[in-house]
């Protein structure tokens, strides 16, 4: 019996003294919904699939269709602990269509890119009950923008260490926001200043939307951290350091 309280108390201490950062943390899980033909989601997500699964501690399950009509493995949604929507005017409906609904009305998180503010033409509400926007069009192609984080964005964990972000993607017409969100960039073009990357809870979730997303920006560094980040920010999650 002494030997025993011995080996056992021996153990405990060899535990205490495992480094935090050597315990042991299941990956995030994580469901990207791909649905953006005209912006080659097809392309982009796989390879941020790839930029995920090798940087950080994530578990991805990619679910993409080139039909506007089906969307085949959402039950993924189930059992994620964030998910990622970057589709456009997908008309799904049915069983499809409400498995979206009943993930976001259950208060999970989501991350938003790009036309997901109108991703689903049967559930276009989706845009300003969800995200908290206003989509309302783009202005002209090919106009560089300005950049700026706003002064609640520059302590916003989700940014800490991004780096600066361009694109000539066209500026989208997304203002006014909700009054409940946080906005942490906005962008300028000789058109217009819009709101370009905010955050928001919607029935307990944490929201993070992002007016980018072309295959350019998700070349950059900065913006894949981006989005990363924001992964683990709306998962409620410590944001660790990518290796």
């Amino acid at each position: 019996m002494r030997f025993l309280k011995t080996a056992l108390l021996a153990l405990g201490l060899s535990m205490a003294m495992i480094p935090p950062s050597l315990s042991a943390e299941k990956p995030l899980k994580v469901v990207l919904v791909s649905g953006a033909k005209i912006y080659e989601t097809g392309v982009s997500l796989p390879k941020f699939k790839d930029y995920l699964e090798t940087h950080y501690p994530v578990d991805c399950t990619l679910i993409h269709t080139d039909n506007k009509e089906e969307l085949p493995g959402l039950e993924a949604l189930e059992d994620c602990d964030t998910a990622l929507f970057f589709t456009r005017r997908m008309k799904i409906d049915g069983e499809d269509l409400e498995k979206v609904k009943e993930y976001l009305s259950g208060g999970h998180p989501i991350v938003a890119l790009r036309t997901a503010s109108h991703g689903f033409q049967n559930y276009l509400e989706f845009d300003k009950e969800v995200l908290g926007g206003n989509y309302d069009g783009h202005f002209k192609e090919g106009i560089p923008m300005e950049i700026r984080v706003t002064p609640e964005g520059k302590d916003h964990p989700v940014l800490q260490g991004v780096g600066r972000i361009e694109t000539v993607s066209s500026l989208y017409r997304t203002g006014p926001i909700a009054e409940d969100a946080t906005l942490l960039m906005e962008a300028t073009t000789p058109d217009s200043t819009q709101p370009l990357v905010w955050t928001r809870e919607h029935n307990g979730g944490r929201v993070l939307y992002a007016g980018l997303g072309t295959v350019e920006d998700f070349e950059q560094e900065s913006f894949r951290r981006l989005v990363a980040k924001a992964l683990f920010w709306t998962a409620g999650k410590v944001i660790p350091e990518p290796k």
